[in-house]
């Protein structure tokens, strides 16, 4: 399951909408008030929500619903699929011999 953080504030209707779209994606989601630390407050004052979503700022403002189910399903597969073959091409079919 991805770490998803919001970063939020008091009184923020944005913000509890994009908390509702998370939550409806099955997602656990870690809030953190800008308003108490400074240096979040100072870079994101204008700008919540921010959804965080494995380390990497992915949404400010509004949470788009499909963009938001293309990045999970993208997040799921690449951890399902095997990690690709180097060397630039297809591996050789059985009876071939790598001639590289």
């Amino acid at each position: 399951m991805p770490v998803v953080v919001l970063y939020t504030r008091q009184g923020c209707h944005l913000c509890e909408d994009a908390l509702e779209v998370l939550r409806k994606q099955g997602l656990a989601v870690t809030l953190v008030d800008i308003d108490r630390d400074p240096d979040l407050r100072a870079r994101y004052d204008c700008c919540v929500p921010v959804v965080e979503i494995d380390g990497r700022e992915r949404f400010r403002g509004r949470v788009n619903q499909v963009l938001l189910r293309r990045l999970l399903a993208r997040a799921g597969s690449s951890a399902t699929q095997p990690a690709p073959v180097s060397g630039g091409g297809p591996p050789p079919e059985q009876g071939q011999r790598d001639h590289g």
